[in-house]
């Protein structure tokens, strides 16, 4: 078969062009297609999170995401710095507010540890030298937490790789064949022929690789994070993010300052009506119907209701929502939060209910599919190109 390119890979977020750049350096002249249904790069969860650039301290140790975190991190940071995008190492606080709190932070403490990151332990004065308006019990500070912003690094990863990225040009069929390449037809009828396939659909993705005729053993469930900027910036210097819960794959409702100044509050986590559900208005039957589908869905929900009811109540209750920040920040009001752009995770369901926690890279014949590549894979966006790119240039 006459081929277009050595290697098509589908979606235009940071983890898709993050594969483009990592194939062109690793062979060069390796020939790359990118194909994005939307009209530019980083529309979706690349470009509407809160620009955080995680130590990877969260993660359990030897996890993709613990290793993948420190090691993007820090590469994250140079890449940045040499073409100028704007960035910050800031560090971090996270924040128990409530001395039942204690376990999971020391427990946080020795995760950090256990994967290389510097920690500091701190005790309510400590906290207060870091973020005089913020309360709690104890804390610590995490020095190589940073921001950026994501979406310029998606585009300069585009321009960076040499690709040919072809935008308005959404994945309608897959046909594949293990002894001559792929083929894929976009909705204006155009033709694509490749070696191999790379699947970065994000929010998609298992679709696609249903497309691709590979059964994924998971589902996109999508949440929705929903985001207030606060009025009054001056009362975050940095990062201040609350304990999180081990048994979810959400941070919780955190303070992020932006590498603009201003600072973001959010986000929450509910089900989304929509794979791109960015507001409570936006259904698409199709959607719910494919989430009502699996049977992960139900199994998730009755194992996490409560928890889900709490997020709920915080996404219909902005005084509810205000309550949960002033744990951190008891200065604020209702008043003082206006509401921003959400976004939506593609948070990966197996059919047991269970939440994948892990990025979740599967290889086929003349295929690989990124399935699970929620937060912190900004952060990890190299690394993870990087072995895309070795499992991938095996069949070029």
């Amino acid at each position: 078969m006459a081929v277009d390119c050595d290697v098509l890979v589908i979606g235009g977020g940071i983890v898709g062009l993050s594969t483009a750049y990592a194939l062109t350096r690793a062979r060069p002249g390796t020939r790359v297609v990118v194909l994005e249904k939307e009209q530019g790069p980083a529309r979706h969860q690349t470009g509407r999170n809160s620009g955080v650039i995680h130590s990877g301290i969260y993660y359990r140790p030897g996890s993709l995401k613990a290793r993948y975190a420190v090691r993007g991190a820090a590469e994250m940071v140079k890449f940045c710095a040499e073409y100028g995008i704007p960035h910050a190492v800031t560090g971090k606080l996270i924040v128990a507010t409530d001395r039942a709190e204690l376990p999971r932070l020391h427990a946080l403490v020795q995760r950090g540890r256990e994967n290389g990151i510097p920690v500091r332990e701190l005790g309510p004065a400590q906290i207060s030298a870091y973020e005089p308006h913020v309360q709690g019990v104890a804390g610590i500070h995490v020095g190589t937490t940073g921001v950026c912003d994501f979406g310029a690094v998606a585009t300069q990863l585009a321009e960076a790789s040499g690709a040919e990225v072809r935008y308005g040009a959404e994945v309608v069929r897959i046909s594949r064949r293990a002894d001559r390449g792929v083929a894929v037809r976009t909705g204006d009828g155009s033709v694509v022929r490749g070696r191999v396939l790379v699947n970065c659909a994000g929010l998609h993705c298992d679709r696609v690789a249903r497309l691709a005729g590979d059964e994924p053993g998971m589902r996109i469930v999508p949440f929705r994070g929903e985001y207030y900027d606060l009025v009054r910036p001056e009362l975050v210097q940095g990062l201040v993010y609350p304990v999180p819960d081990p048994a979810f794959p959400f941070l919780g409702v955190h303070l992020t300052r932006g590498v603009e100044g201003s600072v973001h509050v959010g986000p929450n986590a509910v089900p989304a009506l929509a794979r791109e559900g960015y507001d409570w208005s936006v259904v698409r039957p199709r959607d719910v119907a494919g989430t009502l589908a699996w049977p992960g869905a139900w199994r998730m929900a009755r194992r996490h209701w409560r928890y889900g009811a709490g997020e709920l109540r915080r996404s219909l209750s902005k005084a509810a929502f205000t309550a949960a920040v002033r744990r951190l920040l008891p200065e604020v009001g209702e008043g003082d939060l206006v509401p921003a752009g959400a976004g939506v995770r593609a948070q990966a369901v197996l059919r047991d209910g269970g939440l994948v926690d892990d990025f979740l890279l599967r290889g086929g014949v003349r295929a690989v599919h990124v399935l699970n590549a929620p937060s912190p894979a900004g952060t990890a966006s190299l690394p993870i190109g990087r072995e895309v790119a070795r499992r991938v240039l095996q069949w070029v």
